[in-house]
């Protein structure tokens, strides 16, 4: 709930501080941590870009319907799509036939179906899936690129998943939070986004726990 005290503080700071455990669990989760350690190997990522590829799919379908809301449009408009990058990366791990090559996951299948039902119809949920996925990609995910490159001599044209041309990280990073602290959002919606968050961490875990259980092709 948020009550007096917690208002005194920006959303941005509460959505980090109300969400830090969930966040942690997904990022320290073994599938993760053996990615960073280099204790797995290529085709893991292989793997992890595969199941990002249904995830960014459905956001971005929503992201055109709510690229004309008052409030989630202005998310939008950062323009951090990452689908293109994607395909890009996926067919130097999988060949140019990759399309046909990959499915998803049980666990990404629940995370699109949320994503399905939730982000096109309300702001609140579209931009806690938004600030869950693009913000840790433009923070945590250029840790990722560096261990990938270190441990797997992952080349740059598997990672453009991971780069953001022409975008100053710093800057939209800090205009993001000046957004969710001036978004005109009631305290129940406020509310149902750090919820919306909480629930996109866990759906974000349940993918690495699957993808720590599938078989290396």
């Amino acid at each position: 709930m948020v009550n007096a005290a917690d208002t005194e503080r920006g959303l941005a700071a509460r959505v980090r501080a109300f969400t830090r455990d969930d966040h942690e669990a997904a990022e320290t989760t073994p599938f993760v941590t053996d990615l960073m350690a280099g204790r797995l190997d290529l085709a893991a990522f292989a793997r992890l870009a595969s199941q990002h590829y249904f995830i960014y799919e459905a956001l971005e379908a929503a992201s055109e319907v709510m690229a004309a809301d008052p409030v989630a449009g202005d998310f939008v408009a950062f323009n951090l799509h990452r689908l293109p990058a994607l395909g890009k990366d996926l067919r130097t791990l999988r060949g140019p036939d990759w399309r046909s090559t990959i499915a998803p996951l049980p666990a990404t299948e629940a995370y699109v179906r949320r994503l399905r039902e939730v982000a096109a119809a309300s702001a609140p949920a579209f931009v806690a899936h938004h600030y869950t996925r693009y913000l840790g990609d433009l923070s945590g995910g250029q840790l990722v690129r560096r261990a990938l490159e270190r441990e797997y001599g992952v080349p740059h044209e598997a990672t453009h998943f991971y780069d953001f041309p022409g975008i100053a990280i710093g800057a939209v990073k800090r205009r993001y939070r000046d957004l969710l602290d001036n978004a005109p959002w009631s305290a129940a919606e406020q509310e149902a986004f750090i919820a919306e968050v909480r629930t996109a961490f866990v759906l974000n875990k349940s993918v690495f726990d699957d993808l720590a259980l599938e078989p290396t092709p």
